[in-house]
């Protein structure tokens, strides 16, 4: 019970302080203090102010640019490039506006620093890192995605790419495949979970949390020895 209270209390405080926020810079800090929090760091981290940079950086290319707009017509721009169909009959017109705004906020930066800009927008999206496979579990007869980071594990719906439970590695215990099924079995501290994948073959999804496991364990030295021993015990499953 005092877990329970616990974590209400943090959801209590955190939907507090998004309340009271009022700039972007208070935004940027308290983003900043979440994304590190995730990863088990303080603000005592050296990255603290990396992170806040990057969200503010992120903050400015979603503002309208200082000079007019340019002229949509003179720019060639298809929309259908950039957004999926399911959406473009909806908001082409809105869209086709916002478009022509971000190209204002770049048009004038040499091309690596646009590319830069580009991909720093990119590592901020909330689905940055992640990749997804199809999934079915055992106890569910309905597909569902499984997504997997370098710190965690993700069940996730399908259709809208909600977060249905979240598994970090830090509480994993072991994993491993049935082969003759071809169902891949994880058991954590609160219990195991046990699916079989759709979109790929089930050693791929092995080998991705083996192979993040891996890197959680190397340290930032280059000189640091490369264990293969322990790489392929981790990402090659056994039969």
């Amino acid at each position: 019970m005092p877990n329970i209270n616990y974590r209400a209390a943090c959801v209590e405080s955190v939907t507090h302080i998004f309340n009271t926020i009022y700039t972007e810079s208070q935004y940027a800090k308290w983003m900043a203090c979440c994304k590190l929090a995730s990863k088990g760091r303080s603000l005592a981290d050296s990255s603290y102010e990396a992170e806040k940079k990057t969200i503010l950086d992120f903050l400015q290319m979603q503002k309208p640019a200082d000079s007019p707009a340019l002229n949509p017509n003179s720019l060639n721009i298809q929309v259908e490039d950039y957004i999926a169909p399911k959406y473009l009959k909806k908001l082409k017109g809105k869209l086709l506006h916002r478009i022509v705004e971000a190209h204002a906020n770049v048009k004038n930066l040499p091309l690596i620093d646009a590319k830069l800009s580009y991909i720093r927008a990119w590592q901020n999206l909330p689905d940055y890192g992640v990749t997804l496979f199809v999934v079915k579990f055992m106890d569910s007869k309905k597909e569902e995605l499984l997504g997997i980071t370098h710190h965690r594990i993700m069940k996730m719906d399908i259709n809208t790419g909600d977060h249905i439970k979240t598994w970090r590695y830090n509480t994993m215990k072991a994993w491993n495949v049935n082969w003759e099924v071809k169902h891949m079995m994880i058991q954590f501290e609160e219990g195991s979970i046990v699916f079989s994948c759709l979109s790929a073959d089930c050693k791929v999804v092995h080998e991705f949390i083996g192979g993040y496991i891996f890197l959680s364990t190397r340290s930032k030295d280059a000189s640091q020895t490369l264990n293969e021993e322990l790489f392929h015990k981790l990402t090659g499953g056994w039969s």
